[in-house]
């Protein structure tokens, strides 16, 4: 069994709207520079501003951010592990089979309990719940072929 990527989200693999997205935020930190240049030179400070500024530099890195691919989280189902990106600043949460004690898959999240008494919880999107059944189906099969005990649990949405 080979390792099998799903993405979480949107995937955006057109090159052209990577580079829009690295040109957009560029250009957001060069504004959010130059009215920290401009600011210096007037006399008045306003918060708005700042906040503004603040805004402007935080929203042009995640753009280079996701635009350099590094923004994209997955759900990675290998033989012997599973890895997951829940969050995109952060790096990947490797899960061992020798350390998963249980699944339990609800229709919109998995809550992986761990031996060491530790439970991560992933939450799905319901944009794109076709992709939801794929991860499902294949953590089934991942539970079956390393004999972990899962939990199907139906709720109402």
């Amino acid at each position: 069994m080979e390792t099998k990527y799903f993405y979480l989200g949107n995937k955006d693999d057109n090159r052209v709207i990577k580079i829009f997205r690295i040109l957009f935020g560029a250009a957001c930190i060069i504004l959010a520079a130059f009215w920290l240049i401009f600011n210096f030179k007037t006399t008045s400070n306003t918060g708005s501003l700042w906040i503004t500024i603040f805004f402007l530099t935080g929203f042009g890195f995640y753009q280079i951010w996701a635009g350099s691919g590094k923004a994209e989280r997955y759900i990675a189902i290998g033989e012997e592990n599973i890895m997951l990106k829940k969050y995109i600043f952060l790096s990947h949460l490797n899960i061992p089979v020798i350390d998963t004690d249980k699944i339990e898959l609800f229709p919109l999240k998995f809550l992986f309990h761990l031996k060491s008494g530790k439970k991560v919880l992933l939450r799905l999107g319901t944009m794109y719940y076709d992709i939801n059944e794929k991860i499902t189906d294949e953590l089934m099969l991942y539970c079956e072929k390393n004999n972990i005990r899962t939990e199907i649990i139906h709720e109402e949405i």
